[in-house]
């Protein structure tokens, strides 16, 4: 098997990148690092050039016969989609039609898309499965909610097949500590905890009276890997000729974010000081995922995402990062 990875330098790209290279899986990386990391990229070929340039993702689908593409190029922050809505649409959308119309030209059927929990908007139950209403709040979300009825719309017309991964929380590391999250500016709360911790200053948790167990919001974190992973029995699930689903990936389990100030403090032997700030707008005070349809239908189990693993192995990535 041959695969194309947009955004194969970033965070969750270029762990899968790595993962699919381990499992013998064939990988061509094209990400043109306006968020991504060259040194991420420990695996596979790399092309430096934007997935929304035709001429050029064409040249690549032309020269080589790919089996599918992984899609995980994208703007992702919540806040600056607010403030720079055009620039999210731009290149979260139009795009990635771009992307699919060469698909379509050149005969790859198979596309593995990175979506996002955000496409969901405020929880109205949770856990919440692949049936929850779809009702972004911001931009970002908005976008990734097109580009699923992008590829709806463009099976039922050409035949594509895809299978649309809703992530919840990200986080952790490569148990080697050769890549991680690398974000900048760094808006994730792990990094930003533990930066702050390092630094012995204190970070700001937003809200602590929400009606949770202690106040603060509940939040699903899921093993980099075990997202990579899915991504790869995504594959097969299409090669095998599953048809196109949605999945939501998390662990089902929700962690506060006062209980993550404490894991951290076990796991670095760090105060981890921090300052109650009020609430920010848009925050819901529980997101978390039912998994069941993914481990149902693709046999997936989130099985690095205990939250001591996630935190030792984003620790390690900070003392050690290399990029």
């Amino acid at each position: 098997m041959k695969v194309l990875i947009t955004g194969g330098a970033g965070y969750i790209g270029s762990h899968t990148n790595r993962l699919l290279a381990q499992k013998g899986i064939d990988t061509v990386i094209i990400d043109d690092l306006s968020d991504g990391h060259k040194e991420a990229v420990i695996s596979g070929r790399f092309v430096e050039g934007n997935f929304g340039d035709k001429n050029f993702v064409d040249g690549i689908l032309s020269g080589e016969k790919f089996d599918a593409v992984v899609h995980f190029a994208a703007f992702a922050s919540v806040p600056d989609s607010v403030i720079r809505p055009a620039r999210y649409y731009r290149n979260n959308v139009t795009n990635m039609q771009t992307l699919l119309d060469s698909c379509v030209e050149h005969g790859v059927k198979n596309i593995i898309f990175s979506s996002s929990a955000s496409t969901f908007g405020e929880p109205q139950y949770t856990p919440m499965d692949e049936s929850h209403p779809q009702k972004p709040i911001n931009p970002y979300g908005t976008t990734k909610l097109i580009g699923e009825k992008l590829l709806q719309d463009y099976e039922r017309a050409y035949g594509l097949k895809f299978c649309a991964f809703r992530y919840f929380c990200a986080a952790g590391a490569s148990k080697d500590g050769l890549i991680g999250e690398a974000h900048n500016p760094e808006t994730h709360l792990i990094p930003v905890m533990m930066k702050a911790a390092m630094k012995k200053k204190a970070f700001q948790v937003f809200g602590d009276d929400y009606d949770t167990r202690d106040g603060s919001c509940i939040r699903d974190f899921i093993h980099v890997d075990d997202i990579a992973e899915a991504h790869i029995l995504g594959l097969h699930y299409l090669a095998d000729g599953g048809k196109s689903e949605a999945f939501n990936l998390g662990s089902s389990e929700g962690f506060t974010v006062l209980e993550m100030v404490k894991a951290l403090r076990e796991v670095s032997g760090l105060d981890v000081p921090y300052e109650i700030s009020g609430r920010r707008e848009g925050d819901p005070a529980v997101l978390v995922a039912a998994r069941e349809k993914a481990k149902s239908i693709l046999h997936w189990e989130a099985s690095h995402s205990g939250i001591h693993e996630i935190l030792r192995d984003a620790w390690n990535w900070e003392n050690h990062r290399r990029y």
